[in-house]
């Protein structure tokens, strides 16, 4: 699947291929703290389909809870996070938040569920608003 996305402010854009079959929930401690919400939700592109159109994102590398290396690229402007990779050429994982067709996308899996915050599990039960409450 083609795709699109970028940041928040529109500084940064980019364009991809994706398997819409491969989107995956994390609720590792690391995602949690990088969304500043219970989970992210990320769609896995190969490197060499992956090409930024406008903008210089900024990263910065830690180790993961995996214990591999993870750098993660954001807009230096708005903050929004963007993407990631292992730092080896290995798969990009764009976050679903930033691409421009995401209604189109439906996780598959959840990972490093051992992490995931009460209360994830189920919130069809949850009142819905269609607007703030």
């Amino acid at each position: 699947m083609h795709i699109t996305g970028g940041c928040h402010c529109g500084a940064i854009r980019y364009q991809a291929e994706i398997d819409p079959q491969r989107v995956s929930i994390c609720h590792c401690t690391d995602c949690q703290r990088l969304t500043g919400s219970a989970y992210r939700i990320t769609a896995p592109a190969r490197p060499e389909s992956f090409t930024l159109t406008s903008g210089e994102p900024r990263g910065y590398a830690k180790y993961g809870d995996s214990g591999g290396l993870s750098r993660q690229f954001f807009c230096p402007n708005c903050g929004s996070p963007l993407y990631r990779t292992d730092g080896e050429g290995g798969a990009i994982g764009i976050r679903v938040g930033s691409i421009d067709q995401r209604q189109e996308l439906v996780p598959r899996k959840q990972i490093w569920c051992r992490s995931a915050l009460p209360g994830v599990e189920n919130i069809e039960t949850l009142p819905r608003f269609e607007g703030e409450d």
